[in-house]
């Protein structure tokens, strides 16, 4: 492993110190009930989307400090922020009402053919038909549109912890692993594929069954375990539908988004143009999610500014392994940092053999349901769903405990199947 400089050494130290920060979040926020007069302050320090924005920021201030501005600016403007963007945009347009209403009523017909519970089937369609759709739409897009169609089913406080953060794990493994089906949607794939050669048949072929049949697996056993809890109030119809000619409009602007999703001048003009349209219509409308997506916008900004440091211990970890180890290595590591920047570190590997690229990618889509830091659209979905839990918090240990069994189906699937 090569001798890092003292800036890299500084930027390994504070991604160390964002990672506890992280685990430290809950009690930061109960700190905010201790000391009501810095009670909000305590309260933003406690936000898990905003821990790594904050790090990020001193990390540049530290190149100020250590360097000198000019270095701290040139720095910040090298990294690529085009996906923390993307996800801000694609998050508020999936979330508008028009486009959640064409979810759920698709949702609930789908439901009404099946001679099962409506809720249950709901439910199943959730966790496993949205996150596979990932493959076509992106997979913020379906982090988004999953977790608004479940959240009245499946996230709500009278629905006890365990089975609901075994859905909340199941959810994060599926949306990581259904975008595999194309070499588009999912960003550790997206990451690799251009530079491996890997079109969407291949990754239908190599990837995208095993993920199909992981997704079912994991959404069923979530469905099982909620099924004495879910009720059928959940699934009551909206007293003013929106105008077709509204919703359709709405799925034109996400279907511009997401085709432009690699470039963010153009998907930029499309959301103002949706905000303008939004805006028109705005008896048609919900308060857009801007707030949550801006600050799943800060969290992935975060991490690619203290990201684009890490390379000097990721690299020589990751060509160091062989196709086995890597393959469960990496599994491990995109616990604690994002899975894209995983294999994009595995791109740059001249000569990496192909039971290593299949290892490196396998095991980095099959952790990215552990921690909120492992897949760029779990911050989403935590963002949309944590008011469902108590003290409207995701625990980072009873994530990483629901994701378990997720995690081994989807392990099991890439390495046995």
């Amino acid at each position: 492993m090569p001798v890092p400089t003292f800036l890299e050494a500084l930027a390994a130290a504070f991604f160390v110190l964002a990672l506890v920060h992280t685990f430290a979040a809950s009690a930061v926020r109960q700190l905010a009930r201790r000391f009501p007069a810095h009670g909000r302050l305590l309260h933003l320090l406690g936000e898990v989307e905003v821990v790594f924005g904050l790090w990020a920021v001193a990390l540049v201030v530290a190149i100020a400090a250590f360097g000198s501005g000019h270095a701290a600016l040139q720095y910040a403007e090298s990294r690529r922020y085009t996906e923390p963007v993307f996800v801000l945009v694609v998050m508020v347009v999936a979330a508008s009402r028009p486009v959640v209403e064409c979810a759920v009523r698709a949702t609930r017909g789908l439901a009404g053919a099946v001679p099962l519970r409506r809720e249950l089937v709901a439910a199943w369609l959730g966790l496993a038909a949205i996150p596979l759709l990932g493959s076509l739409v992106t997979e913020p897009a379906a982090m988004t549109v999953a977790a608004l169609v479940l959240r009245p089913i499946v996230f709500r406080k009278d629905v006890p912890a365990r089975p609901k953060y075994l859905a909340l794990g199941a959810l994060f493994v599926n949306i990581s692993i259904g975008g595999t089906l194309t070499s588009y949607a999912a960003p550790p794939v997206l990451m690799v594929a251009a530079a491996w050669g890997w079109d969407s048949a291949f990754m239908a072929l190599n990837f995208g069954w095993k993920a199909a049949l992981a997704v079912g697996v994991n959404a069923t056993l979530a469905v099982l375990l909620l099924r004495p809890h879910l009720q059928p109030l959940a699934m009551q119809e909206e007293a003013k539908p929106v105008p077709i000619g509204v919703a359709l409009v709405h799925l034109v602007f996400l279907v511009a988004v997401v085709l432009l999703a690699h470039h963010p001048v153009a998907f930029t003009a499309v959301f103002l143009l949706f905000l303008g349209f939004v805006h028109a219509y705005e008896q048609h409308q919900h308060p857009l999610v801007l707030r949550e997506a801006l600050l799943v916008a800060v969290f992935l900004a975060g991490l690619v500014v203290l990201g684009g440091m890490q390379q000097w211990w990721l690299q020589p970890v990751v060509t160091a392994l062989g196709s086995e180890t890597l393959f469960w290595g990496a599994a491990a590591l995109t616990a604690v940092t994002d899975n894209a920047a995983l294999t994009y570190l595995g791109s740059l590997v001249q000569g990496l053999p192909e039971a290593s690229r299949y290892a490196l990618v396998a095991g980095a889509v099959a952790g990215g349901g552990l921690t909120v830091v492992a897949n760029a659209p779990n911050p989403a979905g935590v963002a949309l769903l944590r008011r469902g839990f108590d003290a409207e918090r995701v625990g980072v240990g009873p994530l990483a405990l629901g994701a378990l069994v997720p995690t081994a189906v989807a392990l099991a699937a890439f390495r046995l199947l």
